[in-house]
């Protein structure tokens, strides 16, 4: 007998919480076709509330396929469009060499860390 595998339909976790009054989207897990909804839902909300920066947390994800860099470029598209300072945080290979590869993190402000992120949203926000 020959066990399926299973495939997530949802990332690990996505929660939306606030650092220091900026809005930080948190994903853990794996980012794919089958579990990037959630996260443009999250990301979604957050732009329909007019915040005026948005971080997105990805420290603790283990995969970062196609859907997830089109994501991104959606919501640097968005922020740009809204006047939203957009930050992403990222310090690990499974996410960075993605970006690198497709060249999304010269469209993308990464960080290595949420401090510097949101030192840099803070930067730019008063600027």
């Amino acid at each position: 007998m020959r066990m399926s595998e299973h495939v997530p339909d949802v990332p690990d976790s996505v929660t939306a919480t606030e650092v220091d009054g900026v809005p930080v989207v948190r994903v853990t897990g794996e980012v794919d076709e089958h579990t990037v909804e959630p996260i443009r839902s999250a990301l979604t909300a957050q732009f329909d509330r007019h915040s005026p920066a948005i971080v997105l947390d990805l420290c603790a994800t283990t995969f970062f396929g196609s859907t997830g860099l089109s994501v991104l470029v959606e919501s640097q598209q968005r922020a740009e469009n809204q006047d939203v300072v957009f930050a992403v945080v990222a310090p690990q290979r499974a996410v960075l060499r993605p970006m690198a590869v497709t060249g999304v993190d010269r469209v993308v402000h990464v960080h290595q860390t949420l401090p510097d992120a949101l030192a840099a949203v803070r930067i730019q926000l008063v600027s």
